[in-house]
């Protein structure tokens, strides 16, 4: 429900904030007042698009807000998705600069206008001369005469459900005959060139780590090798070419031996060079080249290099062959088994298409069922509200196979005897279309359905018992929705939970619209204006006290 309107620095409005009730809330004033301010002002809240033209002259900016307490299901799925909280209801809020700028909030988040069309056109639905929404959009009429089956057929519910499901089986079962008819076409080649794969990698047998094990073991060999080389030069050092270097050591100990000198005075010397010959002996027998075996390091080597190069090829790491491995082993598994699996698949479509093929046939003949019920409920709303010569058909065709079963529906009509039927878009007249929406939002009154329901032009050529008949069938509908109706009509305003009159002046040079709530006699004396016009009569008082039903 709309809550209320606040509007600043539109066309005529300087400020304003209105309060709106449950039921019926009725708004009349004179022509040129400023009603149909009022209605660009809430389009906008709901993001039409925006005009420059209703910023307020000699203002740079104009603000409309509107409030609401109700989210339903489909609103909550579009705040969620921009992430808005709405615990403490919706409040809209639009601006518009002069420079031609437009911005928009809802629950003070920024969003696109886009978002605030979706969120405004599930809330409020309006009808007018030159605009209207819903109904008369054909993609709604499907759901709209659901709704209509459901709230008069408890059966419905049920084959519309088995419907959706019998639906779901059958476009996952065409979903996976789809997937194994492409899998075939490619599997001869793709046959040959997983069978080669998985044989090569299934020789070369890779391993989890097997990688870091060969280079480490790779890495120790080559040092071993390099090692041996300087252990050999070591030992050719010792050797000094045949002659070790411990004998030589010796030698220069001989020699000094020889001297004649008694004591000898190179004595310690001599101790000294046998000791030392002896240590270079023991080395020399200690020190042996590290075992490095050729045909090991090449075969590490050859190892490590197919490994790297498998993973290449394969376009991922030594350690994710073996799993490389397993996923080609399952393609080649898979491609062995679709034969037999789309075998399978081709039944599963079969019996689906059987069980989705029967519910949709049960649902068209509700459809058709309530399509018909809805049709003459019409019928008899139509002569009171002056369309007795209109005419009104539910076309079902056959349409692509959805969750919704097989149908395609449209609401068709046609206002004058000998002419063809059209969709519902094509009534001409504001007025006529406006009193044909009443009478067909009659019909699908729905007591879980809580939009704002906006009516203007109803009254367009009307008067009398028509506008009685009018203003009986909004009472009705504003049972269960909130209805917000511009009229002429005295007899409409009569019905009024809530009346609020219009009324444009002129102060300090400035021209002003502005909006007042009337109760008791003030609201006796406007719908009387209405009666008599301008000068208001004991008689058109009278009248007024005669037509107000609450």
């Amino acid at each position: 429900m709309l809550l209320s309107l606040n509007i600043s620095n539109i066309v005529l409005i300087e400020k304003l904030n209105l309060q709106f009730g449950d039921g019926l809330n009725i708004m009349t004033g004179e022509t040129g007042a400023g009603k149909s301010i009022l209605l660009d002002a809430l389009s906008l809240a709901l993001g039409a698009r925006s005009d420059i033209g209703l910023i307020r002259s000699g203002c740079d900016m104009a603000t409309v807000t509107a409030e609401f307490d109700f989210v339903n299901d489909n609103v909550k799925t579009i705040l969620d998705e921009n992430g808005i909280d709405y615990n403490e209801g919706l409040i809209l809020r639009r601006t518009l600069s002069r420079d031609g700028k437009s911005r928009a909030w809802i629950n003070d988040v920024p969003v696109s206008i886009k978002t605030l069309k979706q969120i405004g056109d599930e809330l409020v639905e309006i009808h007018g001369q030159f605009e209207s929404h819903s109904l008369l959009d054909a993609t709604t009429h499907l759901s709209s005469l659901d709704e209509y089956a459901m709230l008069n057929n408890s059966n419905f519910v049920v084959v519309l459900r088995d419907t959706k499901n019998a639906y779901s089986d059958l476009h996952n079962a065409q979903k996976r005959l789809k997937e194994l008819t492409e899998t075939l076409k490619m599997s001869e080649s793709e046959r040959e060139f997983l069978e080669h794969n998985v044989s090569e990698l299934r020789k070369l047998n890779p391993q989890i780590g097997e990688e870091d094990e060969l280079a480490n073991a790779r890495a120790k060999m080559m040092d071993a090798e390099k090692n041996a080389g300087i252990l050999t030069d070591a030992i050719e050092v010792l050797k000094n070419n045949g002659n070790s270097l411990d004998e030589q050591i010796c030698s220069v100990a001989h020699i000094l031996e020889r001297i004649k000198t008694d004591p000898n005075p190179y004595s310690e010397h001599i101790d000294k060079l046998y000791d030392a010959a002896a240590i270079v002996a023991e080395i020399g027998e200690q020190i042996h080249p590290e075992n490095t075996n050729v045909e090991d390091i090449d075969s590490v080597e050859e190892r490590l290099f197919a490994l790297r190069a498998a993973a290449r090829k394969h376009r991922c790491t030594v350690d994710e062959l073996p799993n490389k491995l397993s996923q080609m082993e399952t393609e080649l598994n898979a491609i062995d088994n679709s034969d037999a699996e789309l075998k399978k698949c081709r039944v599963d479509v079969d019996r689906f298409a059987t069980i989705f093929n029967k519910c949709a046939n049960g649902l068209t003949e509700l459809r058709k069922k309530a399509a018909d019920n809805l049709r003459k409920q019409i019928l008899t709303e139509l002569p009171d509200l002056k369309l007795g010569s209109a005419d009104f058909m539910v076309d079902i065709q056959s349409s692509e196979p959805s969750q919704n079963g097989t149908d395609g529906v449209v609401f068709m009509i046609k206002t004058n005897p000998g002419t063809p039927f059209a969709p519902l878009n094509r009534i001409a007249s504001g007025g006529e279309l406006s009193r044909f929406m009443l009478a067909l939002r009659v019909a699908l009154n729905n007591p879980n359905n809580k939009k704002t329901i906006v009516f203007d032009e109803l009254d367009t050529g009307i008067s009398g018992a028509t506008a009685s008949a009018v203003g009986e069938r909004l009472n009705k509908l504003a049972h269960n929705e909130q209805l917000l109706v511009i009229t002429h009509s005295a007899q409409v305003a009569g019905f009024a939970d809530k009346h609020f009159k219009i009324s444009k002046h002129s102060e300090n040079n400035k021209t002003i619209t502005t909006v007042d709530e009337l109760t008791n006699d003030d609201r006796i004396n406007e719908i009387a204006r209405i009666i008599s016009g301008a000068q208001i009569t004991p008689e058109s008082i009278a009248s007024a006290k005669n037509l107000i039903k609450f």
